[in-house]
């Protein structure tokens, strides 16, 4: 599907639904939204045919990269955008041919940053002046807000893993750790390359006056971004300690068992002496003939068993 938002030289919008009529109202135009959603093949070719945009740009924007980027062309700008897919945390790519009259926006399956950034401007009246650049930086801007969600929901998550050790197998807890730090390795990644991009466009030469002028948006976007990687940084720390928590109290669980199997051990191998003695089946056992012979044994063995209980228990190995 491609849809048109065009605007007159005395910023009125202007009814256009084919492609041709942008060719025959040109010179009534002061700049125009292209956004190609969900394009199908026809479609895609008109980035060649109509646009004329490099054969690398737009392979590039067919061609996925999993990458932002930036490229300088004669008359206008190529921009690669990763927004967030909040189900998988991959990215989707957002490209944008970005001219000093006209933007165009590429994007494979439906955005609800697109969408709400083209709800914005199509309302937007008092912005449109600013002309294609008010466009890239609200979408910039929209894309870099769905981050925080995504964000804020790990940290809701972490604590809420770090207050139910005592209820979950240790094992179950550290699968979990593992599975968020490949989550935020993946948002890191993301936030990462699009923190770049960005610090490019604030410190490039090549860009149009527009975006000289419009310099202090961008660094807002940019402090956004720090602002996120500082929290996924946090949130991996955390990780880190809850890791290392987990690890100890499985370890200290682990060395109360060994101790009580080991105590239990110890007893029996005084009774165990005394059972071997007595099974070993001579004739000349004076202690075979006694009477009570097998109670006084049992006996020993019982105040043996006691009194080793109660010596370990003085030396501190019950204590948890």
């Amino acid at each position: 599907m491609i849809r048109i938002f065009a605007l007159s030289t005395d910023y009125k919008i202007i009814n256009i639904s084919a492609m041709s009529q942008l060719t025959e109202r040109k010179t009534d135009l002061s700049w125009y939204w292209v956004d190609f959603d969900s394009p199908n093949e026809e479609e895609n070719k008109l980035l060649d045919s109509f646009f004329h945009f490099h054969h690398l740009a737009v392979e590039d924007c067919l061609n996925s990269i999993d990458k932002p980027k930036l490229d300088y062309y004669d008359n206008y700008n190529f921009i690669i955008l990763n927004a967030l897919d909040q189900a998988t945390l991959e990215p989707k790519e957002i490209a944008l041919f970005e001219g000093d009259h006209f933007i165009v926006t590429h994007h494979k399956q439906h955005s609800n940053e697109v969408q709400i950034t083209w709800d914005r401007i199509t309302s937007e009246d008092k912005e449109w002046e600013k002309g294609p650049i008010f466009v890239t930086h609200k979408l910039m801007d929209k894309i870099v807000d769905q981050f925080f969600p995504a964000v804020n929901e790990i940290e809701d998550y972490l604590s809420d893993l770090d207050n139910t050790v005592q209820n979950k197998s240790i094992h179950i807890l550290i699968n979990e750790v593992f599975e968020i730090r490949g989550k935020l390795l993946r948002l890191r990644r993301l936030v990462i390359s699009m923190r770049d991009l960005v610090y490019r466009i604030l410190n490039s030469e090549h860009l149009n006056n527009h975006h000289i002028n419009h310099k202090i948006y961008f660094s807002d976007i940019y402090d956004h971004l720090l602002k996120i990687v500082e929290m996924i940084e946090s949130s991996r720390e955390m990780t880190a300690d809850l890791r290392d928590s987990f690890l100890s109290v499985n370890t200290n669980r682990m060395n109360n068992n060994m101790m009580l199997l080991t105590v239990i051990t110890t007893i029996f191998i005084p009774l165990t002496f005394i059972a071997g003695i007595y099974g070993m089946n001579f004739s000349n056992m004076p202690e075979l003939q006694w009477k009570y012979g097998y109670y006084i044994i049992l006996l020993v063995m019982l105040v043996i068993g006691i009194l080793m209980y109660f010596w370990f228990k003085r030396k501190g190995w019950f204590d948890s």
